[in-house]
């Protein structure tokens, strides 16, 4: 199988070759026909995360070994099963599950397998989506994406679970509260669409990049604002007062303290991106306005599928999606770090 891969941590990905997988077991071998990208993708690629104070976790740390094809937002074929594969045909096109974890513990029992202490998650400790084909261990990780475009559907299983979950433990919100939503790239307007599509109505975006305003607008937020130093006057005029959500998909320490900032007595600050960084918590405050900070890891299966049954209901709108040829991988990582893409690339 052909593989985009990350060789050395910062360095262009290169095309390598590796023999083709033999499902063996309740195994199954899918060949990829749409990948997403993803701005994990990018912390993968230069092998780290910034834990703030000068700390930082080597993707190494996290049982990742290179070359590595990255790529966690995979759609493909079945092309070979193992004997013991139940419930899959060759043939049958499927969106993967990528957050594999032990798949024997309590918490993978009750299907939140994101949350494993012990993750294989595809295109980080298994080669992904930027390869020719994926190799699963259990036809449990594949879902039927029914009659969506399999473009967009690739990108349920990070971009659409991950704002889903996030969604999730806004707990009793009324449907009409300012919901105010931290970046406008890919998550941010996965985010937007998914409050639609779930009876939210009142949804701001802000984001450093004011070229982007336009969009969030056409797709439905009530108001845009461009960071910067009047941002919580701005935030609070276009919200009517205190938004009761923050959902930071940036979470620097300067994001997410400036989301924290936002808030007004008993809100809640929901952290999903990983900028990395820190910032000073005054722990007084925390109980003097009674606010919450939660964080938030992409999600489980069953957030899998209902995002998928949102999607075949008509009820979720469709990301803006790019599609761009799996060789030119290299160009779709540089122009999402560069922040030039809204919504998602897919490569085909």
């Amino acid at each position: 199988m052909q593989l985009w891969a990350i060789v050395e941590p910062g360095k262009p990905l290169q095309k390598i070759e590796e023999p083709d997988p033999a499902p063996k077991g309740s195994e199954v071998l899918v060949k990829v026909t749409h990948a997403g990208v993803c701005h994990s993708d990018l912390h993968l690629w230069h092998g780290g995360y910034d834990l703030g104070g000068g700390r930082r976790l080597n993707i190494m740390d996290r049982g990742v070994t290179l070359p590595r094809a990255p790529g966690h937002e995979v759609l493909g074929e079945v092309v070979a099963v193992g004997p013991d594969a139940e419930g899959v045909q060759v043939g049958d096109s499927r969106v993967i599950y990528p957050w594999m974890g032990c798949g024997e513990c309590p918490t993978c029992l009750a299907g939140d397998e994101n949350l494993c202490d012990k993750p294989h998650a595809i295109g980080v400790i298994h080669h992904g989506g930027f390869g020719s084909h994926v190799l699963l261990p259990h036809p449990r990780y594949l879902f039927d994406y029914g009659t969506v475009d399999p473009a967009v559907a690739a990108t349920f299983p990070c971009s659409a679970i991950t704002v889903y979950g996030a969604i999730s433990k806004m707990a009793e919100v009324e449907k009409d509260a300012p919901i105010l939503l931290l970046g406008a790239g890919g998550l941010g307007f996965a985010a937007l669409l998914m409050l639609h599509a779930l009876g939210w109505t009142n949804v701001l975006m802000t984001d450093v990049n004011e070229a982007k305003r336009q969009a969030a607008l056409d797709a439905g937020a009530t108001a845009f604002i461009a960071a910067g130093p009047d941002q919580l006057a701005q935030v609070h005029e276009a919200a009517g007062g205190p938004p009761r959500v923050v959902i930071d998909f940036v979470n620097t320490g300067r994001t997410a303290e400036a989301g924290l900032e936002m808030l007004g007595r008993g809100g809640k600050l929901i952290l999903v991106g990983v900028g990395g960084g820190d910032f000073m918590l005054s722990t007084a405050m925390m109980i003097f306005r009674a606010r919450t900070i939660v964080g938030s890891m992409t999600g489980g299966m069953k957030d899998l599928e209902a995002v998928i049954k949102l999607a075949n209901e008509g009820k979720l709108a469709p990301v803006p999606v790019e599609r761009m040829a799996k060789d030119e991988a290299n160009e779709a990582m540089r122009r999402l770090e560069e922040g030039q893409v809204t919504g998602r690339i897919v490569l085909t």
